[in-house]
């Protein structure tokens, strides 16, 4: 018998995002790649929406993913992104 060695994973990394603001009973859930944004007024849950989409394609231009940028890159795109 052979001895099997462990399955390693690959790191995965997502974005989550949060917003407590609603003031109607609509629940509002949007799943993309690497994001998941629950909650929020109209407004806020599509603010989150298109950050996390300009983040997505900000990534898909560069060549890279979620997972191969660190943390001070991140900031630096979502602060590209946002302007």
């Amino acid at each position: 018998m052979r001895s099997q060695e462990p399955q390693r994973r690959t790191p995965q990394s997502g974005l989550l995002g949060l917003a407590f603001d609603a003031k109607d009973e609509q629940k509002r859930i949007t799943r993309g790649p690497n994001f998941l944004l629950l909650g929020g007024s109209p407004e806020t849950h599509g603010q989150m929406q298109e950050t996390a989409t300009k983040i997505n394609e900000h990534l898909d231009r560069q060549g890279k993913q979620l997972r191969d940028v660190s943390a001070q890159e991140f900031c630096e795109i979502v602060d590209q992104v946002r302007r």
